[in-house]
């Protein structure tokens, strides 16, 4: 089988060969291994030089597409605020001033928001969204990235942030969160006014291109201690939005995978309800269990990740070998469906060599 078919078969439990495997990189992980000469590189148009295509590198079964489609309400829009040799501070599209570290992988700094209320939403940016612009659509680079998945036979995948992570580079945690409780409405207009954005926008882009093989949401719900929310707040305010976003993307023959950083335990019969196919990547530092996720939910889902980073950070053979086996068997004891992978992103800790031992022993354990 080829990966497409096999991962196929593995989403929808109706017939595979093997256990699948997929990973997400630290950016400056493939910069450091570009830079010792253990992965190649590429040069654009520009003459830029940027990391090769590390899903043919690593022969791994799916590719992703990031998104496509510009969100934010001002198109095309970044403001430089201050820099650095070390970081940049840039405004977005919604107003927000983000600071990232030029040569390492972080999560953004909350620096400045703007859209700190319903009034500025409504005034300065809801109307940006509301109709469907086609020149918010690189449909060109979409089709690249599919057609570099059928050369290779994978499994290809737009990658997308959805309401969550939309409102948290949007308005900021602090008002995001006060909001949640304390306007709840404009909470709900947001949502309403970014999933038809996304329905409006992805069916543009099904018409000017192939359809993937599939879609994942990028949404952190937890952080190391649980989630970020209640299950009532989640239930109410963001529930019936992934429901419909699945359901429409369900509509085109599209499976959904969520990714969701954390510890997010308590939301699975949540995450189970709103439809969605597969989770990734079942952090290990955050309390999640994949066993018990498997015995509980794997006849509703498809498992994605798993294995603690923190392990191929040691260097340790001997436990790569033993973990990584490990963690493959049990998986296919418990009949899970499974895609192999770490349990976050594959960080600066872990060498070349390592990781390529790691896939190694996968690939000598891999099959059902």
């Amino acid at each position: 089988m080829t990966s497409r078919q096999n991962v196929a078969g593995l989403i929808s439990g109706t017939g595979y060969e093997r256990v699948g495997v997929f990973e997400h990189f630290w950016a400056e992980v493939l910069r450091n291994w570009t830079d010792a000469d253990r992965f190649p590189e590429v040069t654009d148009d520009s003459g830029k030089k940027t990391p090769g295509d590390i899903f043919n590198h690593f022969d791994l079964d799916m590719r992703l597409i990031w998104s496509p489609i510009d969100h934010f309400p001002l198109k095309g829009f970044t403001e430089v605020v201050e820099e650095t040799d070390e970081w940049v501070a840039s405004r977005n599209g919604a107003g927000a001033v983000l600071k990232l570290w030029k040569r390492k992988t972080s999560t953004p700094e909350h620096i400045d928001f703007r859209m700190i209320g319903r009034d500025i939403w409504d005034r300065d940016y809801r109307h940006y969204l509301v109709d469907l612009d086609l020149e918010r659509i690189d449909a060109r680079a979409a089709g690249r990235g599919i057609e570099k998945g059928e050369q290779r036979k994978q499994w290809v995948f737009y990658g997308d942030l959805f309401v969550w992570e939309v409102m948290r580079q949007s308005m900021g945690d602090f008002c995001m969160y006060e909001s949640l409780l304390l306007d709840p409405e404009w909470i709900l207009d947001f949502n309403r006014v970014y999933t038809d954005f996304y329905k409006a926008h992805y069916s543009a882009l099904f018409e000017l291109q192939p359809k993937p093989d599939g879609i994942w949401i990028y949404e952190d719900l937890g952080y190391r201690n649980g989630l970020f929310c209640s299950l009532d707040v989640l239930e109410k305010l963001i529930l019936p939005f992934y429901q419909e976003i699945v359901d429409f993307f369900h509509g085109y023959d599209l499976p959904v995978i969520l990714h969701s950083c954390g510890g997010i335990e308590a939301a699975l019969p949540l995450i189970i309800e709103s439809g969605f196919d597969g989770l990734n990547p079942m952090e290990v530092k955050a309390g999640c269990d994949i066993y018990k996720f498997t015995e509980a939910y794997g006849d509703r889902l498809i498992f994605v990740g798993g294995l603690d980073v923190r392990i191929i950070e040691t260097g340790d053979r001997d436990l790569i070998k033993r973990e990584t086996t490990d963690l493959i068997n049990g998986m296919k004891d418990r009949g899970a469906r499974f895609l192999f992978g770490s349990d976050h992103s594959i960080t600066t800790g872990v060498t070349y060599d390592d990781y390529q031992y790691m896939l190694d022993v996968y690939r000598d354990t891999m099959w059902y």
